[in-house]
């Protein structure tokens, strides 16, 4: 593959120690695999990745009220300022083969998976459907015409502007999400968000992506932690959310209604 600098990038979130060597395992793998292809980092510590010249790597700290799901928003929208298509894959991802060369997508958001949200949510979590259809109502949204998009690997493709409208609506649904006590299933907050811009969900370019990398989902291997690292995270916790409750009251009739 030539090593000229590529129209497109990829880009994680690495947050903690855990996830901050798997997201060098990645940029080594792009680094051999893809050759002239930038990795955008999200990382509390950038020291740990002065040493690849393939990474751009920028400070950041946990938005999400308890896990960081959301904050994949964030790290979009710095992406897609300064390349036309970014990539989302997640730290605990290995690249184990060249990329493919003809790598296009149309604009808008790309992903691999997608069904009806009202069927997915009844089979895997209906106790969340009350919430979603609140919000969906919110955004003046038919809950039955939106979708579920799985979000480990996807992709994003300037459309305009839209897609900062995209961004936008993804974070205010997440928070209001979050404000309810759902942290997870972020797949639904992005499918109500295209449904609110007028996205149809594309999956034409994503298998060629998904063929040449592996998904370990290292959320499953639990960290050993300190007793201050647990004092510490509990604290953080009560911070960010009575941070984002103080700052919903800014539309309190969105978010507390």
């Amino acid at each position: 593959m030539s090593q000229e600098q590529k129209d497109y990038c990829f880009c994680t979130l690495a947050l903690r120690k855990k996830y901050r060597l798997l997201a060098r395992q990645l940029a080594s793998d792009l680094e051999k695999y893809a050759p002239g292809t930038s990795l955008l980092v999200f990382t509390d510590d950038i020291n740990d990745f002065s040493d690849f010249p393939n990474v751009l790597a920028f400070k950041h700290h946990q938005k999400g009220i308890l896990l960081c799901y959301h904050d994949k928003s964030i790290v979009m929208e710095i992406a897609l300022s300064k390349f036309p298509a970014v990539i989302y894959i997640d730290a605990d991802t290995r690249i184990l083969a060249p990329l493919p060369d003809n790598l296009e997508w149309k604009p808008g958001i790309t992903v691999g998976h997608y069904e009806n949200l009202i069927e997915h949510v009844s089979r895997y979590t209906p106790e969340r459907l009350q919430s979603l259809q609140k919000v969906a109502a919110h955004l003046n949204l038919h809950l039955e015409n939106t979708t579920y998009v799985g979000e480990s690997l996807f992709i994003i493709v300037r459309d305009e502007g839209r897609e900062l409208e995209y961004l936008k609506y993804w974070r205010i649904i997440g928070r209001y999400l979050e404000l309810k006590g759902i942290h997870a299933g972020v797949g639904n907050a992005m499918g109500l968000a295209a449904a609110k811009v007028g996205w149809t969900i594309g999956t034409d370019g994503w298998q060629k992506i998904k063929n040449i990398t592996h998904h370990y989902d290292a959320s499953y291997t639990k960290e050993q932690k300190t007793f201050w690292e647990k004092w510490e995270r509990r604290i953080s916790y009560h911070y960010r959310l009575n941070l984002a409750r103080i700052m919903a009251l800014k539309n309190a009739k969105f978010y507390y209604n």
